[in-house]
């Protein structure tokens, strides 16, 4: 986790940008799974970026420049009989003894106390539409600081979408943040290496899935970043398969795209592997083809390329080779220009990682790619599906093959942060004969 000093500066930062508006991000609600039962909590991202705070039922408050604190949080308070059922609470001492607040407030009391907050302040930053019940409470308080226009004050005149510069701020990662994401990285790394060792035939999904979980789990991680895809022959052109209920058969792959998040940070792990141990002639084929369009779409992050300069190499070098296996017909340059290859490349190559898995920041700016800056990380993912349906040949049916890395922009080469996950077939062969 990021220290406060951190979270503090987070703070400063957005702070400068607002100027004489007023920021308010609530945390995420519980969110019920059925019945009484709910899903383990996770923080808000913009809200746990400022704060580092984690528990439900929180808003946090930055007012700049007001004289009795501009960071102030409302929260609830401690009651000892809730703890005993569901553990310890940081309370309004805690919120300004280990959080930092200047103040801190019952949650109850916010409907009393934020329309004043909101009083002489020109704008209003908030994440309208995340949360609309929130939403529908804050536009009643700026309405009921709005009947009070009389006795002299001023009300916001703007309600401002606070993600224009606070997601900004999040592209670009930080030391403490990087440091967080190479853990993550790590654990996951780990993860698939244990599932290809454990790996073969007779096995169901579900079995690899359990070995990927605990190893998160063991690494350190309070969950997987998203819902572990482990797709076994055909499955794995379903690309976002999560039933991971079939049983593992001889002669097929077996994609897995997993990762683990730690400290609501990411990481994202796509590995294609033989359920044998062995690659088939028609599955190395086609793998050396995604590897080296990874490769090439991985040379390409750097500083003062943009945002698409990966997927473009991506694409060229999958074209070239499907048009090699004459899986595809006419040359390289009409291919690309008519996009035959999305017939068998169906995604894009890349997205920002970070906080989410689908990380926030813009990939264009003024209508054009934005250009790679240190800092960003990225996804680096080409993958070839051949789906076992009518139209795709039926000597390649059932081969779906995805390799994916993180990958951070530097000032020099590009870092990738899960390499420790093998990707090079002959390597993954022997990990997998070293213990069977």
């Amino acid at each position: 986790m990021s220290t406060a000093k951190e979270y503090a500066r987070r703070r400063q930062d957005l702070m400068r940008q607002i100027g004489d508006g007023i920021a308010v991000i609530p945390s995420a609600p519980i969110s019920t799974r059925n019945g009484d039962v709910h899903y383990r909590y996770r923080a808000d991202s913009d809200f746990f970026y400022l704060t580092g705070f984690n528990e439900p039922e929180a808003v946090a408050v930055l007012a700049p420049g007001r004289k009795g604190g501009e960071f102030l949080m409302f929260c609830r308070e401690r009651d000892a009989a809730q703890e005993m059922w569901d553990g310890d609470r940081a309370g309004l001492d805690g919120a300004v003894s280990h959080f930092k607040a200047d103040d801190a407030f019952p949650i109850e009391d916010m409907e009393d106390i934020l329309p004043n907050l909101l009083e002489n302040r020109s704008k209003v930053y908030c994440n309208l539409g995340r949360y609309p019940d929130f939403d529908k409470e804050l536009l009643n308080w700026v309405n009921d600081t709005r009947t009070r226009k009389r006795s002299g004050i001023t009300v916001p005149g703007e309600l401002v979408d606070l993600g224009y510069f606070l997601h900004e701020s999040r592209l670009i990662k930080r030391a403490p943040e990087l440091k967080i994401m190479r853990k993550a990285a790590a654990i996951s790394a780990e993860a698939h290496r244990r599932a290809m060792v454990q790996c073969k035939p007779g096995l169901f999904e579900y079995e690899i899935e359990a070995e990927l979980e605990y190893a998160f789990r063991k690494g350190g991680a309070q969950y997987p970043a998203y819902p572990s895809i482990v797709a076994a022959g055909a499955n794995a052109c379903v690309l976002h398969y999560i039933q991971n209920s079939d049983r593992l058969r001889k002669g097929d792959l077996l994609l897995i795209d997993a990762g683990a998040e730690i400290d609501c940070y990411c990481a994202d792990i796509t590995r294609t592997f033989p359920v044998s141990g062995k690659f088939s002639g028609r599955q190395r084929a086609i793998y050396d083809i995604v590897l080296e369009a990874q490769l090439a779409a991985i040379d390409r992050v750097k500083p003062g390329a943009d945002f698409n300069a990966p997927h473009e190499a991506a694409v060229r070098t999958i074209a070239a080779g499907l048009k090699d296996l004459k899986l595809l017909k006419g040359s390289l340059d009409s291919i690309i220009e008519r996009g035959n290859y999305r017939k068998f490349f169906v995604h894009r190559t890349s997205h920002w990682l970070g906080m989410d898995v689908h990380d926030v920041g813009e990939y264009r700016v003024n209508g054009a790619w934005r250009m790679l800056e240190p800092g960003m990380v990225l996804t680096i993912e080409p993958g070839i599906y051949i789906p076992a349906k009518p139209g795709y040949p039926k000597e390649w049916h059932g081969i779906g093959i995805r390799i994916e890395d993180d990958v951070l922009v530097t000032r020099n080469a590009p870092e990738v942060l899960t390499d420790e996950a093998p990707k090079a077939p002959d390597a993954i062969e022997a990990l997998m004969a070293s213990m069977h």
